[in-house]
This record gives C-alpha cells, structure tokens and sequence, in this order.
C-alpha cells in the first residue's frame, strides 16, 4: 500500500512540474488554446476571406483582386501568431523561457509583417511602371526584384536583432569578404555592370530580333544579372554573357523602321540600249507604284544601269519595304522577281550567267607534238603509215 502511494505520489509530482516547472495540466490548456485559433483560422479563411473576395471581383480594376491574393497567406498565418500569444500567456513563463517565448513571438510578428509587404510587391509594381518613360521594362523588373531582396534583408536583420545579433559587426564583415570575393569574381561584376549598361541604353528589349556578329542571332528571351538569354532561330536558347553584348556591336532587327531589298540584276551583253530603258523602266515604275514599298521621299530608292561585269550587265535595284516581317518581306521579294522576270523576257532579253571566253591568236611552234598510240597513224593523205619492220 505504501509503495501504490509512493507511486502516486510521483505522479503527482511529475504532473505538477511538468516541461520546464510547468504544470502539464496547463500545458494541455495551452495547447487547446492553440487548436482554436487554428480552427478559427479555418473558420476566418472560409468565410472572411471568401467573401473579401467576392467583395473585390466586382469592381473593375484587378489591383485590389491581387493584392488580395497575395495578401492571403499572410493573413492566414495571423491566428497562428495569435494561437501561440495566448497559449503563452496563459502559461506565464518566467526566466529565460520567457525571454525565449517573446522573442519567438517577436520573431513571429516580424515573419508576418514581411511575408505580406514581400508578396505585396507583386501587385504593387504597377506604380514602377510609370516610370517606363525613364527606364526600360527589363530595369524596372530589375527594381522590383531589387525591391524584394531589401524586403528579405530587412526582415532577416531585425529578426537578428530580436535575438540580440548585432548586423553591423556582421555587415562589416561581409563587406571584407566582398572585398576579397569582387577580387576573384571580376567577370561576375564586369557582367552585371554591362547589363545595368545595356538596359539603360536601351539596346534591345524582351522579344527582340538581335544579332551579334560571331556570338549569337535569335531573339531575346530575358535580361538577367549575368547573362541575358537569347532563342536562336532552330530554338536553342544560348546563354550570352552581358559583358559581350556591352563591348560588341549589336544589330537589333526588331527596331527597323523598313526592309532593305538591294540585288543587282544581271542580264546578257546582246541586249540593246532601248531593251535596258525598257527593263530599267518596268522596274522602276513597279516599285514606285506599289504600296508595298517606301516611296523615294521617304527611304533611298534607286532602279540604275549599274556596270559591266565580266558576262553581264547589272542592273542595281535598292528599295525598301513598308514591312518589317520577315514571312510578308518574303512574299513581296517573290512577287517583285516575279515582276522582273516578265519585264526582262517581254523586252526580248534574257537573264545572264557566269561564263568566260577563250581567245587563241597563235600557238607557239616549239610546242609538243601531240600523241598518237600505234595503229591508229596516218599520214597527211589519210591512209595508214607504214608498220616498223620486223
């Protein structure tokens, strides 16, 4: 019997002090307390925030409906915070556990305030585009990444000052070690300076045609730290390095104003000179008249005879188109070769090949006499000559 109430005893005890001299009675209290600021989490998304978001569906703009989105699971993540406020509370912890809990608690609150202000930049990015009369889009998605990472360090600094880290010693710090990484990593700073450059001067945008002689030609994907990533035309992306798109010259197509067609047209030295008027002219009137190129006054446009090549005689056509697109400049091209070839054979001339003539005036007498293989000799009367004798 003694023994039952020993045992009992340390039951009682054991109940009595419990995690840290906290009786588990009240443990179990706050870990209730917890549960119901869970289920009243539930409870405050499914009928607080659905109907929020009812709310904001029917006005117009979508701003509010984003902001509502990204605010969702930081506002979520409220009852959490104040589940576990109560709970310690109620526990009363004293000494360096309840150091502990409230900077836990802190911390906690920190992690809310900067989760939302962090998916908050998402929807408010809107305001950085006012100021794409002054930067370019790919910079002001720069500035907004640039924007959540200060969120981030702010965030992660005032949580180590909660828990009595200093950040400046650890700045410092990282300032020396930055200093001593800069040095092994130029290429690295060389690339991310030449890509702030080459934003800022506007070379090319997302969705832009490039090419860089002896790098890459295709079309530009993104812009990033390092490199910017370009989709060649058989869809490789290739990975560009934005220090060579910073010091190399950089042909954007994307931003031709028209198409140039420029091809010298070669037709055969029998043609007459009232036949090159008439072949001049059919061109020269085709390309005026069409609206699908630029009129003179507008771009350089020239139909001339332009010289006397070795097996023709060339006529230069430089013209431009009012289009920009590649399958439609193609389309024009194959109606204007259509054209001249009509005009050519409706003068009567023809188009010239490459060809070369050979004059011989003499041969000279010391030449070698030519090889003729037995039984096939005759002599100048043409009968056979005579076969050596035996």
């Amino acid at each position: 019997m003694q023994t039952l109430q020993e045992f009992w005893a340390l039951v009682l005890d054991v109940w009595a002090h419990g995690f840290l001299g906290i009786e588990i009675g009240r443990l179990l209290i706050a870990l209730g307390i917890l549960l119901v600021f869970l289920v009243f989490r539930r409870l405050f998304t499914t009928v607080v925030l659905s109907r929020l978001k009812r709310f904001v569906s029917r006005t117009e703009g979508r701003f509010d409906d984003e902001l509502i989105a990204a605010l969702e699971q930081p506002v979520r993540f409220i009852p959490v915070v104040m589940g576990v406020f109560f709970a310690a509370e109620y526990l009363e912890p004293q000494g360096t556990f309840k150091l502990i809990v409230d900077n836990i608690l802190r911390s906690l609150v920190v992690l809310t305030i900067f989760w939302g202000f962090f998916n908050a930049i998402g929807p408010l990015s809107f305001l950085f585009q006012r100021l794409e009369r002054v930067f370019t889009r790919p910079m002001i998605e720069w500035l907004v990444k640039a924007t959540k990472i200060g969120i981030v360090f702010i965030g992660v600094a005032t949580t180590l000052e909660i828990w009595g880290i200093e950040v400046g010693p650890i700045i410092a710090g990282l300032g020396l070690f930055g200093v001593a990484v800069a040095l092994g990593a130029q290429d690295l700073f060389k690339n991310l300076i030449a890509g702030i450059l080459v934003l800022a001067e506007k070379r090319f945008h997302p969705g832009d045609w490039i090419r860089v002689e002896g790098v890459v030609e295709g079309t530009v994907e993104t812009i990033g730290f390092r490199s910017t990533r370009v989709r060649r035309f058989d869809k490789a992306p290739v990975f560009v390095p934005n220090a060579k798109l910073s010091d190399n010259a950089v042909t954007n197509f994307s931003a031709m104003t028209h198409r140039r067609i420029y091809w010298m047209i070669g037709v055969e030295y029998r043609t007459t000179v009232d036949q090159l008027r008439k072949i001049r002219d059919g061109i020269e009137t085709y390309v005026l008249e069409s609206e699908d190129f630029v009129p003179p006054e507008d771009a350089s446009t020239f139909v001339r005879i332009d010289r006397f090549s070795d097996s023709s005689i060339d006529i230069m056509l430089y013209c431009f188109t009012r289009t920009t697109n590649w399958g439609e400049w193609l389309e024009i091209k194959e109606r204007l070769a259509y054209h001249i070839m009509t005009v050519v054979e409706g003068a009567g001339s023809g188009f010239a090949f490459p060809s070369q003539s050979l004059y011989v005036e003499s041969l000279p007498d010391d030449r070698p006499e030519a090889f003729v293989p037995p039984g096939d000799e005759k002599d100048t009367s043409g009968a056979p000559a005579k076969q050596a004798a035996d």
